[in-house]
């Protein structure tokens, strides 16, 4: 079946067609073609995950020694940014709760073969308008801004990523048909249905529907009502016609895609964070996204939260990912960190232990996070999370974490609705754009009580709802048809 001729019985035109087939020949010419060659995949455990979600990564390999079984749950991703291996993340720690055996399979990783090539060249343009978008206003309003919330929404766009993603099939020759495979990214999605996989859930996220994320031949599974209906609709995915909706067989909610480790310690968290806010030290969290940007916006922040600081009224914990120079331009601009800073680097264990006394112990200070390993790097912030009573982020994938948000600035026009997500449910703020509101919502926060323990009462209240609890429903989706078979 051609998937990009017709997309959930909407036929693309002739002209969006050609224009996808000739965007595959030109991955042909430029990285080959390797569709009949037969790649066998090997699994050893993950980096830093491996022990605590049970995680095995599959590799490229000349012959296949890993055998699947019952329990057995593929996690397709790639590295894009942080936030396909946040949800990978929540995904695996739900399926190890549940008695599952999650392994990863990140397509981008897979650096010889067509597939990891041409990732590879798309996350380095992806990064690099991530950056440019923060750096240059103009090319943030006039192409960024439009590319992330409408250029990606348009059905042509996953035309023409079918026609691709057919390149992407061949490593994924050595999977069962049957197995339950989670994607996190459409392309790994895509890539498992062209293989013939037919247990298949394309775990969407954001909170804005666009084209780029389907992948037909797959459940769809969305974090919140409105994407819901935006999806089953194919709202505005074509503006000269309406569209065909997508069936209901192919979409379900299920809730925000959140860690076991997480969801399990929601009232004990909040309990610690709500005892905090009268009187004690409240902790800020800061993450840097996966991109790198926005600099800018932390050095407010830090400048801002440095006297409460050094009161001891307040404590910072900054985690860089594996952006080392961001952390070096950081503290070369504010050198005056130095007197309070205690750095974590490329010392996952360390950081864990740091994480799990600071739970019931006191923090005080600046305390830096860096890793080098992509996976110690995002999931430092899941530790961290735990024991902070803030999390300063853009409205990322952590937009959907049960933590009070502070919410700066998006990268990307697709963004914003995480944050109005997060402000209409009440576990985070709306989106602070500028460095003089966030500023002075930073103030609001660290000098009154009542936000944080108003966030942390609606955390509590969703809670009961059970929106934190979509990856055990995503796991369920997957293994519905393999518990059906007994």
């Amino acid at each position: 079946m051609d998937r990009a001729k017709v997309i959930f019985g909407n036929e693309m035109s002739d002209k969006a067609y050609r224009k996808a087939v000739a965007n595959k020949n030109k991955f042909i010419r430029k990285y080959g073609d390797d569709s009949a060659k037969n790649y066998h995949l090997t699994a050893v455990p993950a980096p830093a995950i491996g022990d605590i979600l049970g995680t095995e990564q599959l590799l490229i390999s000349d012959h296949k020694d890993v055998e699947f079984d019952r329990k057995s749950l593929i996690i397709g991703n790639i590295r894009m940014g942080f936030g396909h291996y946040r949800i990978s993340m929540a995904i695996a720690s739900a399926a190890k709760a549940m008695g599952y055996d999650p392994y990863w399979l990140d397509l981008h990783s897979f650096k010889s073969t067509t597939c990891g090539k041409i990732i590879a060249e798309q996350n380095e343009l992806y990064s690099l308008g991530s950056r440019l978008s923060q750096t240059i206003p103009l090319f943030n309003k006039l192409v960024w801004e439009p590319i992330n919330s409408e250029g990606f929404r348009k059905l042509t766009y996953n035309c023409s990523d079918q026609k691709v993603a057919e390149l992407m099939a061949p490593v994924l020759r050595d999977l069962p048909k049957d197995i339950p495979y989670v994607a996190t990214h459409v392309w790994p999605a895509q890539a498992a249905v062209h293989a013939g996989l037919t247990s298949v859930v394309n775990a969407i996220p954001d909170n804005w529907p666009m084209a780029l994320h389907l992948a037909e031949g797959s459940i769809h599974t969305v974090q919140t009502p409105s994407a819901y209906l935006g999806y089953r609709a194919l709202r505005g995915m074509d503006k000269k016609r309406q569209l065909k909706p997508m069936p209901k067989t192919s979409i379900a909610y299920t809730g925000h895609y959140v860690d076991h480790e997480l969801v399990s310690n929601i009232e004990a968290d909040c309990a610690r964070r709500k005892a905090r806010s009268h009187g004690g030290t409240k902790r800020w969290l800061m993450s840097v996204g996966g991109a790198g940007a926005q600099k800018e916006i932390f050095v407010s922040i830090i400048r801002k939260l440095l006297p409460d600081i050094a009161k001891g009224n307040a404590a910072l914990f900054i985690n860089v990912g594996d952006h080392r120079n961001v952390w070096e331009a950081l503290i070369n601009e504010i050198p005056q960190m130095r007197g309070y800073l205690t750095e974590h680097f490329d010392d996952f264990a360390e950081t864990k232990a740091f994480a799990e006394a600071a739970l019931d112990s006191e923090a005080v200070g600046i305390h830096a996070f860096c890793h080098s390993d992509i996976f110690a790097a995002v999931y430092s912030t899941n530790l961290l999370m735990r024991c902070s009573d803030v999390l300063i982020t853009k409205p990322s994938e952590l937009s959907f974490y049960p933590i009070p948000k502070l919410m700066i600035k998006r990268v990307g026009g697709h963004e914003a609705w995480g944050a109005i997500r997060a402000a209409e449910l009440g576990d985070g703020t709306y989106e602070v754009t500028t460095p003089a509101e966030t500023c002075a919502m930073i103030d609001l926060i660290q000098n009154h009580g009542d936000i944080i323990d108003m966030m942390c009462d609606n955390i509590l209240t969703a809670h009961k709802a059970g929106i934190y609890k979509g990856a055990y429903r995503v796991v369920k989706l997957a293994t519905h048809k393999m518990r059906k078979r007994g």
